[in-house]
């Protein structure tokens, strides 16, 4: 799934130049669907259409629903924003940066959604019922409360941001398969025996240690070619340098 299968829902939003920035940023950020909850602006005000540069696409395309429970029927994880705390929320309550990276994780699988209530009064407390997770944006205290495409604008982006580090991450870690593992061992018991560093009765022990010990670093692609090379080099040095290799003694290991 992609930041397209991320879809942001406007719960009742009032002023149509708010339906259309948030498309706007939603172009800007590469999400695709917008849903909107018994919307009260009209999509095709022209302060709408003013407003959304480039997301006209998204606007004309938004759905329109009546009710959140419709909006977010296929979503397996949900998280509104909200300035409310309590034992109204069933799930995790916290700034954006604490919430993304339980949506990021989730959108690599399954549907989520984003809600944002109406600028008015926000979500009501049986809609607030419906998200797993709570969303609050820090602000100052003499005045907290944003404008709801300026809140759009702050979730999207850092929930790109953290879609992208964990991409990154899942690229960084991801493991070689087992067969790449097992040809790259099968080459280096090989390399090893040839300088007699696996000798003897305790060679198969020995070599089980080594694998323990490289299995459980999980070697990625680059990590494995690595040990491919250096396999490699020993075969050659062991052919050129015959004459100086020896087993090594029992209590050397």
């Amino acid at each position: 799934m992609s930041l397209k299968d991320c879809r942001v829902v406007l719960v009742r939003p009032s002023f149509p130049g708010n339906v259309g920035a948030t498309a706007r940023v939603m172009r800007n950020f590469g999400y695709g669907q917008l849903t909107l909850v018994a919307p009260k602006a009209d999509l095709n005000d022209r302060e709408a259409r003013r407003l959304s540069t480039h997301g006209e696409e998204i606007l004309d395309q938004a759905r329109v629903v009546d009710s959140l429970a419709e909006a977010i029927a296929d979503c397996v994880v949900v998280a509104g924003t909200s300035a409310r705390t309590g034992k109204l929320i069933r799930g995790q309550f916290g700034p954006p940066e604490a919430i993304m990276p339980h949506l990021a994780t989730a959108l690599s699988r399954v549907p989520v959604a984003l809600v944002f209530g109406p600028e008015t009064n926000g979500l009501t407390n049986e809609e607030v019922t419906c998200c797993h997770h709570l969303i609050t944006i820090p602000a100052d205290p003499a005045y907290p409360a944003l404008n709801l495409a300026q809140a759009v604008t702050i979730c999207l982006y850092l929930l790109r941001r953290e879609c992208e580090q964990t991409q990154d991450k899942v690229a960084i870690a991801r493991p070689a398969s087992f067969a790449d593992q097992e040809r790259m061992f099968e080459h280096l018991r090989g390399a090893l025996e040839e300088i007699h560093f696996l000798y003897g009765p305790k060679a198969d022990a020995l070599m089980h240690s080594l694998r323990h010990v490289i299995g459980r670093a999980r070697p990625t692609d680059m990590e494995v070619g690595v040990l491919f090379g250096l396999a490699r080099q020993i075969h050659w040095y062991a052919a050129h340098h015959r004459e100086t290799a020896g087993p090594l003694a029992p209590e050397e290991f």
